[in-house]
């Protein structure tokens, strides 16, 4: 499989914008997982660091349904991959994790995402609240933030990947 990564419209209203710089680093995402075995995708960065690219796409998927389906649509859902006892679950991997069932569950809570985001307006208000904060978020700022949480994971995405095989790329 050959990611495509689309470049947003340079000029687009603003929803259609936002929604262009997500998917693009999304795709960006998939795209440095590409072409590597699960084994390959289960490695570490360095020690005593567990990051690796697997672990960075559950987290994605994690962080996909806390901003979607629970502050936003206020949906009771439970986490995926961690919980209280491991609160950095996402990245602690086994030999029985793989790529088709972490990629699986992230594609899912993306088309989960723009389902619910289809749903609201960039300034209405979260139906649901941070678990932590207790604040309400319109769809603008959770837009924007999440733009920013792939933005900077991507960034780690690649120090992996070159780790990995020597590939390198935007």
């Amino acid at each position: 499989m050959t990611t495509e990564r689309r470049e947003p419209a340079t000029t687009a209203d603003e929803r259609t914008m936002l929604e262009g710089w997500l998917d693009y680093h999304r795709q960006t995402l998939a795209w440095k997982c590409e072409g590597l075995t699960d084994e390959q995708l289960r490695t570490a960065s360095v020690e005593p660091s567990a990051l690796s690219l697997m672990g960075l796409v559950r987290h994605m998927a994690e962080v996909e349904r806390s901003w979607f389906r629970r502050v936003l649509a206020a949906e009771g859902v439970d986490p995926i991959y961690y919980s209280d006892e491991d609160p950095d679950g996402e990245f602690h991997l086994t030999e029985a994790d793989t790529w088709a069932e972490a990629h699986a569950t992230w594609q899912a809570e993306i088309e989960a995402a723009r389902h619910h985001a289809a749903r609201f307006g960039l300034d209405d208000v979260s139906e649901g609240k941070h678990r932590r904060t207790g604040e309400r978020f319109n769809l603008r700022w959770i837009y924007t933030h999440m733009i920013e949480e792939y933005a900077r994971h991507n960034g780690h995405a690649d120090l992996l990947r070159e780790r990995i095989d020597g590939a390198t790329g935007d």
